[in-house]
């Protein structure tokens, strides 16, 4: 039932092999999300001061991941296309080449984090307490992102490869250990030290580690042709410069991103101080829930467009992509309607005791969200397509002009120009979203009138040939 073959991929029903390869994903981001809600629910035991901190590291934490997702996202197309292209014993070595990638730049990663995080930190808020809490998190992520880059990057081959449960089963590994370790050592229970703020990041890289040993486990035991063997962890150059080609738009479409964010968060800081940053972190955290059924869908959608371009089927990658649309944006339209009818209940979800200016920033930060939700469901859905074509160029570029022509100028202007409260930063990234989407959807439609899939699947053949 939940099991699909190349065959199926590259010439049967897209709709069925779609909603089977996102199903065990969107079950993994569920849980994965449920990893950070139990996260922000023990850390909400410590008082708002720590949301704040976890809140304004977690947006640091996005910037650190940047080359990971570059390596992860390269990883997965380059399999794909070379599953579709029935070069399976290059497709082999993809995934273990992206992980030798991955452990060169998180050695790089983890030693600029240990020097800089009070740096980074302090530029960010002038509360002392928020800063110290924050740089404690970011201080132990730093061990945290060895077993990160492994985890999520043999997670990357298995799903380009096609087989999601493997995915699904990595990580829900990482998730029960890391949901256990949470209360035991924020809080210091039983014979645990209380760390709060660090101990939360230990256990998330406690949990990953345990999760990148069972995937490797996975690889060596093999699944559906994806198998570790002594040919498959060769060094392979060609591999690695495939994923970074691949990859490297996306680290660009991350870093963009991520740096807009950490400005957001500063006008944030400085408009709505510790309230505001509570209701933003909040606010990106339910968002996260939200967004996982067009995330799952729209992995998939990067392994199917990927595998029947590799096959010589744009026509079929078409489909995907569009079918892959009209899925992710009416879920998240029901999603959001949910969202905008109980947003008070939603946030005592996550800090039951919110209340007066906190509770009040957060309602609204939920509400404004919710009317773009549909928006985000079409725009990761039209990134897929691009993506598993190999034309990321496409993300990235939108991307920057999303955040940086669009979601900054309007949260910086409006709080610094017009006077304007911490809302307006919350609208800014609504109307940001929605743009992104429209001119998203246009461009695709008339890059593919323009033959744009099929170029992708005559370089494709040639580079399997």
């Amino acid at each position: 039932m939940f099991d699909v073959s190349r065959e199926e991929i590259v010439g049967g029903s897209l709709r069925r092999v779609l909603l089977v390869l996102a199903g065990p994903l969107v079950v993994q981001n569920f849980a994965l999300v449920a990893m950070e809600v139990v996260d922000l629910f023990w850390v909400g035991r410590l008082g708002g001061t720590a949301v704040a901190a976890v809140g304004l590291a977690a947006v640091v934490v996005g910037l650190l991941l940047v080359p990971f997702v570059m390596v992860f996202t390269g990883t997965q197309v380059v399999t794909s296309q070379r599953v579709g292209a029935e070069d399976l014993a290059a497709a082999r070595r993809v995934p273990f080449t992206g992980a030798a990638v991955a452990l060169v730049l998180a050695a790089a990663v983890a030693v600029a984090v240990l020097v800089g995080a009070d740096d980074v930190v302090g530029l960010l808020t002038d509360d002392p307490a928020v800063a110290a809490g924050a740089a404690s998190y970011l201080t132990a992520y730093a061990f945290a992102l060895f077993t990160i880059a492994v985890s999520d990057t043999v997670e990357g081959g298995f799903t380009g490869w096609g087989d999601t449960r493997a995915a699904l089963y990595v990580n829900l590994v990482a998730i029960a250990v890391n949901v256990v370790l949470d209360p035991l050592l924020i809080l210091g229970m039983g014979p645990f030290p209380r760390l709060e703020l660090f101990g939360a990041a230990l256990a998330t890289g406690i949990g990953y580690g345990v999760g990148a040993v069972f995937a490797v486990a996975l690889a060596v035991r093999g699944r559906n042709g994806l198998r570790l063997t002594g040919a498959a962890i060769r060094p392979d150059l060609s591999a690695a410069r495939a994923i970074l080609e691949v990859g490297a738009p996306i680290a660009g479409q991350n870093a963009g991103r991520q740096l807009a964010r950490l400005v957001v968060v500063a006008v944030v800081s400085a408009a709505g101080g510790a309230a505001g940053l509570a209701a933003y972190h909040i606010g990106s955290r339910v968002a996260t829930v939200a967004f996982v059924p067009a995330q799952g869908l729209a992995q998939a959608a990067t392994s199917v467009v990927g595998q029947n371009l590799g096959a010589e089927r744009p026509f079929r990658a078409r489909r995907a992509t569009w079918l892959g649309v009209g899925f992710a944006a009416a879920a998240l339209l029901v999603v959001g309607a949910g969202q905008w009818l109980f947003p008070v209940e939603i946030a005592r979800v996550f800090v039951p005791d919110l209340s007066g200016t906190d509770l009040a920033l957060a309602v609204a930060y939920l509400q404004i969200l919710a009317y773009g939700y549909w928006a985000l469901g079409a725009m990761y859905a039209v990134e897929a397509g691009f993506n598993g074509a190999g034309n990321t160029t496409v993300s990235m570029v939108s991307t920057l002009v999303q955040y940086w022509a669009v979601r900054v100028p309007i949260a910086a202007g409006g709080v610094y120009l017009l006077a304007a409260d911490v809302r307006v930063v919350f609208w800014a990234v609504t109307i940001s979203n929605v743009a992104a989407a429209l001119w998203l959807t246009g461009y695709f439609a008339y890059s593919t009138r323009r033959g744009m899939l099929e170029r992708a699947a005559g370089e494709g053949a040639a580079a399997a040939d």
